[in-house]
């Protein structure tokens, strides 16, 4: 059963060099109960898409539903049943991460007794607990928006939204937030996630879709993604050794100072020995979902899509 539901979703503005299709005829569906990721470049279409799902922003064409309701006609019989974690979130600066969360539970009309037990948990999940009686303006980044996140979560609606939910946090705060999201959907809520680390997708989403330039490249599962590069062996050369000479082994990209070059098994011998020569630093693994979105886009995602 489809929870979420957007057929020919298109957004137009004005650039400085024309029209800017942010979104451009995107036709997506998401499963109830679904951990679905959303992934692109930024600019590439992500955070307009949900802004218009989360009744943020209005389209310029087509439909978008959830729960079988439109979003554009009756934002209100849908608000109640969503939360967000924007992009660009902040939290209040005298606030402490378990008064934040226990007030917008109140704000969302949970009872008093309800928000409280809700945020003591909450705090307790998300490895809260040491700073919650510390106000947000002596908190680093990475807590500010561990409390952000801390606050959506809690609501338990049916729908979330998590734009960029770990961006600025230490690897275990990372880890500590996934399994958190993943009570969230065994507990019944669906999740759209976007994200810039594509081990974050990788470790937590059953399934996904690519977007670039506001239109849908792929969908489906990270692993038949990473299917489609056709090569098994990730190699990556930092130092001497040109893209040049690396061609003839498979596919190359080039990354900053950095060089991946996707190859099968056999050519690995022959491309360590060129490292050796060259005494280049090199890194063999299997091909992750990062070389895949690169094969896939021919862009890092790490790099910004132009803006007009």
């Amino acid at each position: 059963m489809e929870i979420l539901t957007a057929e020919g979703l298109s957004k137009t503005y004005a650039g400085s060099r024309g029209l800017v299709h942010a979104l451009d005829h995107v036709d997506l569906d998401i499963p109830k109960g679904r951990l679905f990721g959303f992934l692109g470049r930024n600019g590439a279409g992500k955070t307009t898409f949900i802004k218009i799902a989360s009744t943020l922003l209005l389209p310029t064409d087509g439909t978008i539903s959830l729960f079988g309701e439109d979003v554009v006609r009756h934002p209100n019989r849908v608000r109640g049943r969503i939360a967000v974690v924007p992009q660009e979130g902040r939290p209040f600066y005298h606030l402490t991460p378990l008064e934040h969360v226990r007030e917008y539970l109140i704000v969302r009309g949970a009872s008093t007794e309800t928000a409280t037990s809700r945020a003591e948990e909450m705090v307790d999940a998300m490895g809260l607990r040491p700073y919650a009686s510390e106000p947000s303006y002596r908190l680093s980044g990475g807590l500010q928006q561990r409390t952000l996140v801390a606050m959506i979560l809690a609501t338990q609606a049916e729908f979330l939204f998590l734009d960029e939910p770990t961006i600025g946090m230490d690897p275990f705060a990372r880890r500590q937030v996934w399994e958190v999201i993943r009570q969230a959907v065994r507990a019944g809520s669906t999740v759209l996630l976007t994200t810039h680390y594509l081990d974050e997708a990788e470790q937590l989403t059953e399934e996904l879709a690519v977007v670039e330039g506001g239109r849908i490249l792929y969908r489906g599962t990270p692993d038949a993604l990473k299917l489609r590069v056709g090569r098994e062996v990730r190699l990556q050369f930092e130092g001497s050794v040109t893209r040049e000479e690396l061609e003839p082994f498979g596919e190359v990209y080039v990354d900053r100072e950095r060089i991946t070059v996707l190859t099968t098994r056999d050519r690995v011998p022959e491309l360590t020995q060129l490292a050796l020569g060259r005494r280049s630093p090199i890194n063999v693994g299997p091909v992750t979902l990062e070389e895949a979105f690169l094969a896939l886009v021919g862009r890092s995602i790490e790099e910004d899509s132009p803006i007009p």
